[in-house]
């Protein structure tokens, strides 16, 4: 979390960030996760550890919710830590953020290819080069297997 603090639109960098939901207490269920997001509007961390150990995620501006359409804002991307951190930023190719549902999470897209999602259960995601944030696979893998994921959110 720290290495991410740089990262983060300026107004967050001194806000106290705490756990929302993390798969080893609340279980692995996307309608748990959006039940415990936190206030809408307000910025969430959303941190992926695969099975093969790689650690990723995205950041949102605000709330990870179920939604008809797509959501967020310019501020929202992508990153990885491979070994070292790396920061995927909207590219201004679309506003494919975010859009959820109970089935899915998806994050950035373009051409049908995500570039990052996970399915409702929590224990697949995939993710995939988009235009939405010009980003790399961010797991080792396109398609992955969850460990652990944890949503942070500001306290």
């Amino acid at each position: 979390l720290p290495q991410l603090g740089t990262h983060l639109p300026l107004r967050l960098t001194q806000q106290p960030w705490h756990l929302l939901y993390c798969t080893s207490r609340d279980g692995f269920s996307l309608r748990t996760l959006y039940r415990g997001g936190g206030q809408r509007g307000s910025p969430a961390l959303l941190l992926i550890r695969d099975t093969e150990a790689q650690a990723f995620g995205a950041f949102s501006a605000s709330t990870i919710r179920c939604s008809n359409g797509f959501y967020g804002t310019g501020e929202n991307f992508l990153f990885s830590f491979s070994p070292e951190l790396k920061v995927f930023r909207w590219t201004g190719r679309n506003n494919f953020f975010m859009k959820g549902d109970v089935d899915l999470l998806m994050v950035g897209g373009g051409s049908g290819r995500f570039g990052l999602w996970l399915d409702g259960d929590l224990h697949h995601g995939g993710s995939h080069p988009c235009e939405t944030f010009d980003n790399e696979t961010l797991s080792s893998r396109e398609e992955f297997c969850v460990q652990d994921l944890e949503v942070w959110g500001l306290a």
